[in-house]
């Protein structure tokens, strides 16, 4: 089966060299063996990830920052054989692929896919370099922090992590912990246990998993599915972890395993459960995961960011 290719990369915000038809050129010149099918937009799963996430380019930075342009697109012709090393999210893009295949193989009319868009602001003559990186892995082609280790994650299953407060739910009740205390909070969710939660900003991607789970499902298939999903939260399983389980519920959500760490890191735990991305609304998690070697992408959502921001002007005040 064919993985489903990405769209053309965007090319935004470097100087452009000749018109639209140069560039339709060296596109033009890059066919592939085979051309690979791509879903139907208005049916797919849109996945946007940026160059530098899929492909390890810091030494192609590096002379962009210190040479200039047109040192960097010189190098790039120059190495544009070469195809990129794989970066951080390309086990990600990789299990993304494998369960496109699996959900061809099960239901071949379907167009409910993952789309993988490759998304730069290279200059147009370096996609051809990412247009031959892409043919050679033959992969379809928030922000995304790279971890500080390498560990191994399963290319045939694809493992999702979630944050539940100000990711998969609304931050109702981390603005009860930061206004008034953990005791109160504790308090609120008790009185609320069984009122749902408002949804979060990752709530639509946990229901778009769902939906594809379930139709593997259909086949026999829940113990084998490729896709995997977690919750892991900071909440307590006793005194707050019924609410989050309830507001899955009344949305006709579930996650594979819900995890409730009461407060402690959750780096380790993101290690032994190894996904591809893990989704949190703050930062000190982020860096916990990063540390551990999970791929984390920051949700710039809720009142945390307000947090982080008084805290980041006091430090400013404080240094003056």
């Amino acid at each position: 089966m064919e993985p489903t290719g990405p769209r053309c990369p965007e090319s935004r915000g470097q100087p452009q060299q000749g018109g639209l038809e140069d560039d339709k050129a060296f596109y033009e010149n890059l066919s592939p063996q085979k051309k690979p099918k791509s879903p139907k937009p208005q049916h797919a799963i849109t996945i946007a990830v940026s160059s530098r996430a899929l492909f390890r380019m810091e030494e192609e930075q590096k002379i962009y920052t210190e040479q200039g342009v047109e040192a960097y697109v010189k190098y790039q012709l120059e190495h544009e054989e070469e195809p990129f090393l794989p970066g951080a999210a390309f086990p990600f893009v990789k299990a993304l692929e494998s369960v496109n295949i699996q959900l061809r193989e099960l239901f071949p009319d379907s167009e409910e896919l993952f789309d993988i868009v490759l998304v730069t602001n290279n200059h147009a003559q370096v996609g051809v370099r990412l247009i031959n990186s892409i043919n050679h892995y033959r992969i379809a082609a928030a922000t995304i922090f790279t971890p500080k280790k390498d560990v191994q994650v399963s290319e045939k299953q694809l493992r999702v992590a979630f944050d539940g407060d100000a990711v998969l739910f609304s931050d109702e009740s981390e603005q009860i912990v930061k206004a008034h205390g953990l005791d109160k909070f504790f308090e609120h969710e008790k009185t609320y246990e069984n009122k749902p939660l408002a949804q979060g900003p990752l709530k639509g991607f946990l229901e778009v998993l769902g939906k594809l789970q379930k139709k593997f499902y259909t086949k026999g298939l829940r113990l084998e599915c490729p896709i995997r999903t977690y919750l892991v939260t900071a909440r307590s399983a006793a005194s707050s972890g019924a609410r989050a389980l309830k507001t899955l519920r009344s949305w006709g959500l579930e996650t594979d395993e819900a995890l409730f760490l009461a407060g402690a890191p959750k780096g380790p735990l993101l290690e032994k459960i190894r996904p591809h991305i893990f989704f949190d609304d703050q930062m000190f998690h982020v860096e916990g995961a990063k540390e551990m070697g999970t791929v984390a992408a920051h949700v710039p959502y809720g009142v945390a960011q307000k947090y982080k921001l008084s805290g980041q002007r006091k430090v400013a005040q404080d240094a003056k």
